[in-house]
Parts: structure tokens; C-alpha cells; sequence
């Protein structure tokens, strides 16, 4: 059976600063973070679709709000653990997975792109 993958992006911009690292990042700085969101799919639904992208769209929206114009490293979920790309997308991934309320569809990934040339990927 064909399985489908569908990629939504928004981004939001927030600030940062990573500890426990030695570098001109330990500084407080800021990023405008990319985030694509990656869904799998096996059969489409209604209208062809596997997910409408409007919902998908909305729903990563949600998470995104939650870090968009912040400081990172005061968000609960980051006082446990770094402010890093990889905790982020770590981060986007759980709470966008918690909305996912489809049983025809799965969170396959989601990668952060912190600059052009730089991005982390998590996937359960």
C-alpha cells in the first residue's frame, strides 16, 4: 500500500542561549526558526486528502505561538534541558503530536532550521 508524506512550514522568532556550552552562543542571541512538520498517510480521506493542509497548518500554528517572540530558555519544558535546536524540534514534535488527533495519519518528523544552512530533524 502507498504511503503518502505531506511537509507543512511556519516559523516564529525567539531567543536563546545555550548553557553549559563555551562559545560565542552561550550569549544571549536570537534566531528566526523555520519548522517544517512532516505527516504519513496511507490512504487519502475526504477530498482526496490525506490531511486538510489548512489543519495541519493550524494546528502547528498552535505550537508555535507557544515559543514565537520569546526567550526559550524560560518556557517550563526548558528549564529541564537546553535551549538548542534539537530540544526545540524535540519540543515541536511532542506538542504537535498531542494535536494529531487522526488515526489515518502519523507525525513522521519535524526539522528546526535555526539559519539557512542549518537544521535538526526528530522523529520518533
Amino acid at each position: 500500500m502507498s504511503v503518502f508524506t505531506l511537509c507543512v512550514k511556519d516559523s516564529f522568532s525567539a531567543a536563546h542561549r545555550l548553557t553549559d556550552y563555551h562559545g560565542k552562543c552561550e550569549a544571549l542571541h536570537g534566531h528566526n526558526f523555520q519548522v517544517e512538520a512532516f505527516v504519513k498517510g496511507r490512504q487519502p480521506e475526504n477530498g482526496g486528502m490525506v490531511i486538510d493542509f489548512t489543519v495541519l497548518k493550524g494546528r502547528l500554528r498552535q505550537v508555535l505561538d507557544v515559543l514565537d517572540h520569546k526567550f526559550i530558555n524560560e518556557i517550563p519544558f526548558f528549564r529541564e534541558r537546553a535551549g538548542s535546536s534539537e530540544y526545540i524540534a524535540m519540543y515541536v514534535f511532542h506538542e504537535l503530536r498531542k494535536l494529531m488527533t487522526e488515526t489515518t495519519v502519523s507525525l513522521a518528523e519535524v526539522r528546526v532550521w535555526e539559519s539557512d544552512t542549518a537544521w535538526v530533524a526528530y522523529g520518533e
